[in-house]
């Protein structure tokens, strides 16, 4: 097996992009003034991280490496994570205020690259690359010692890309996988480029077509099942994707299995064209809910949690968090159902960890994120090889855009906290802008397709939590980019983010 791993979660940073449209010196210089701030404006968000979270390194088991590619919750405040390397460790005490009381026991080793791990009915489940495994401590030492196949009906050809992540189990008690591609470009063995459904007795379920590069999967508040793809061949950024059963998401290399799986096969799409475009010609077609635009938000999105901790992780009850691996943080992102499909907005939120981002996993009940990773293949921004941390909410909640939804005729932004109403009501304190990429069979895409609608009004609701922004110039399809200027809560506090990235695949009916 090659050493590059983890590259399906990179594989956004390092490819070649579609060049964009050539610009003068003076537009590029603006464009590079425009990066900069934009990465400061990260980096002082950063700076005042301390304020509502407290983020924490937790100490991994002595002279191991532990690149974290899974992490599950176990009863008696346990914590398992796999390792990319193949090995399965259980802490005790990676809740404590003392973490240099830790302990460490080896559950497993020798395992293949588990992403995606549960504990069900006294059993740790792993996704391994070839199969969903179960694994036992039957004589109660702290070791497996027994080892189950559940599933193994995919193919594997021994390509270092081709990863299987899995999911916790669904209510019916389904684990849901979605299968790399062969070296993110091919085919080479069945299903890959699939999402299937293995069921508690073991069958094997095609489920969605059209995947290309995941880097994590799980469920939002509803309980339907979503992955995050990396941007390349067929997608012009990463995105946040809703695996509706019966799906096409995108990508048409895995389609020679089509003829397996119980439903049509896609038409071969339009190189060159738009999603809009394409997915009104073939309903099937299932649009990114959330597009994060590359190089501002997701180079290459990882894990996935909702958080549904009540309040405990502060005041994002039924949002998804997004690992991101290149820029070792965390995306937060609210999402509507309009017109029979998800679309949404993706907001900064965590960042400064120490390495890149794959697993994240809430303790619902709990209220602690765990995350872990890696910097091995393309590196990150974070600077050590590895690593486990945990993330809790201080108690002081952030003035920040809770959510931003939709409306027939622009768009309506909730606050954390009431805003100071002549502020909000100005609006020279918003800026909008809108572009697309291109749907293409070569790596990537520019921005296209630019557009600057125009915020003709801003109304202030009675109790300050709601603005109405009346828009001229909504654009189906195209993701909406608000920024927001001199806007403070009605106590003087400052905008912890002030952006946010609307994908609008649907306008609301009046």
């Amino acid at each position: 097996m090659k050493n590059l791993v983890l590259l399906a979660l990179l594989a956004s940073v390092a490819g070649a992009s579609a060049a964009p449209a050539a610009k003068t010196p003076k537009a590029a210089k603006a464009a590079k003034a425009g990066k900069l701030a934009a990465a400061d404006s990260v980096r002082a968000a950063e700076a005042r991280q301390p304020e509502f979270y407290e983020r924490v390194e937790i100490p991994t088991p002595a002279g191991e490496v532990t690149e974290v590619s899974s992490i599950a919750v176990l009863p008696g405040k346990k914590v398992a994570i796999g390792t990319r390397r193949g090995d399965i460790w259980v802490a005790e005490g990676a809740y404590g205020d003392d973490l240099s009381k830790i302990k460490w026991t080896k559950f497993a080793s020798n395992q293949h690259e588990p992403l995606g791990m549960f504990w069900k009915e006294g059993s740790l489940y792993a996704m391994q690359r070839p199969e969903l495994s179960r694994l036992t401590d039957q004589d109660g030492d702290g070791r497996a010692d027994s080892f189950d196949s559940v599933c193994s009906k995919w193919g594997v050809s021994g390509d270092y890309h081709e990863y299987a992540f899995g999911s916790d189990p669904d209510p019916n008690g389904d684990v849901w996988m979605v299968l790399c591609l062969t070296g993110s470009f091919h085919a080479h063995t069945p299903w890959r480029g699939w999402c299937a459904r293995i069921t508690p007795d073991g069958r094997f379920v095609p489920t969605a077509s059209g995947i290309r590069s995941p880097g994590g999967i799980g469920a939002n508040a509803k309980g339907d099942m979503f992955y995050t793809d990396n941007q390349g061949v067929w997608n012009g950024s990463s995105s946040l994707k809703w695996l509706r059963p019966g799906s096409f998401q995108g990508n048409p290399t895995g389609n020679k299995s089509s003829a397996l799986a119980d439903f049509p096969a896609p038409p071969e799409p339009a190189s060159g064209s738009r999603i809009l475009t394409e997915r009104l010609k073939f309903p099937a077609f299932v649009p990114p809910a959330v597009i994060l635009p590359h190089g501002k938000v997701g180079n290459s999105p990882s894990g996935i949690a909702c958080d549904m901790t009540k309040g405990k992780f502060g005041p994002w009850e039924g949002q998804m968090l997004v690992g991101e691996q290149t820029a070792s943080q965390v995306q937060r992102v609210n999402l509507e159902y309009v017109n029979g499909l998800y679309q949404g907005a993706v907001f900064h939120f965590l960042g400064g960890f120490e390495a890149g981002l794959i697993p994240v996993r809430m303790d619902q009940e709990d209220g602690t994120l765990f995350v872990g990773g890696s910097n091995r293949g393309w590196g990150s921004r974070g600077s050590k090889p590895f690593t486990f941390e945990r993330v809790r909410f201080k108690g002081k909640v952030p003035f920040e855009m809770h959510d931003i939804s939709a409306r027939h005729d622009g768009f309506e932004v909730t606050f954390t906290q009431p805003v100071d109403a002549a502020a909000a009501a100005d609006l020279a304190n918003y800026a909008l802008d809108t572009f697309t990429y291109i749907y293409q069979s070569s790596y990537g895409s520019p921005e296209v397709d630019q557009t600057t609608p125009t915020v003709k009004s801003a109304t202030v609701s009675a109790d300050g939590l709601k603005v109405r922004l009346v828009v001229d110039g909504l654009v189906r399809g195209h993701i909406h980019h608000l920024a927001l200027g001199d806007i403070k809560s009605k106590a003087g506090d400052t905008l912890w983010h002030s952006e946010g990235w609307y994908t609008l695949n649907e306008i609301p009916a009046k």
